[in-house]
């Protein structure tokens, strides 16, 4: 079977620093966008109890309000990326954020560290490539 016959998995992984220049611009855009998704929501299912997902929109809400970076993961849609690329089709995402101490002069900034490699399950080889493992049988 050829490789064009095949299905084939790709990981894209984007490691990515924001500069939040107006924390309140990107909290209040973030609410509106969880309060249009619940609302959107819903609309989709009525007659479905609302308890839960109330509870976890306010959970959400303030999460957002408190964080900068909780408001970009909201804001943050993987299949936007991929939506509209042909031949494509989005298998499975994940994604979060954190604030973090940023140097772009730093000696020692580098994009990614070597604690994401177990998460990614890279194993080191010496080399610029990277090589997937099976990090469960470790």
């Amino acid at each position: 079977m050829s490789t064009s016959q095949t299905t084939q998995f790709v990981r894209l992984r984007v490691d990515l620093v924001l500069e939040i220049t107006d924390a309140e611009a990107l909290t209040g855009t973030a609410l509106e966008t969880l309060a249009a998704e619940r609302v959107a929501s819903a609309a989709s299912t009525p007659g479905a109890p609302d308890g839960d997902s109330a509870e976890e929109g306010t959970h959400a809400d303030e999460a957002v309000g408190e964080d900068a970076a909780e408001a970009v993961a909201a804001l943050i849609d993987p299949f936007d990326l991929v939506g509209e690329m042909p031949g494509v089709e989005l298998a499975q995402a994940s994604w979060d954020s954190e604030v973090i101490d940023y140097d772009p002069d730093a000696e020692d900034w580098t994009v990614g560290d070597d604690e994401d490699d177990a998460f990614y399950g890279i194993e080191d080889n010496g080399t610029d490539d990277e090589e997937a493992v099976d990090v469960t049988q470790r």
